[in-house]
């Protein structure tokens, strides 16, 4: 399924829409498999796209008023 982060989404438990993190933060508890690890996907997976953490931006670099003088 294509969504908001393009085509070529790699297969992901994270962002699984059967999959919810564990409390503790390290599984993921899947409704079809069980238990998985971080990073892993099944055959059932299928993309939720609410799970997805984007990529943090890029820092902008800083100019000063130097920088723009002739």
């Amino acid at each position: 399924m294509a969504g908001l982060f393009g085509n070529n989404i790699s297969p992901s438990c994270d962002y699984c829409a059967y999959g919810t993190l564990s409390p503790a933060g390290d599984v993921i508890l899947c409704e079809k498999r069980g238990i998985m690890a971080l990073g892993n996907s099944c055959r059932k997976f299928e993309y939720d796209p609410l799970k997805r953490v984007p990529k943090e931006p890029i820092a902008l670099a800083k100019f000063s008023e130097e920088d723009f003088k002739l």
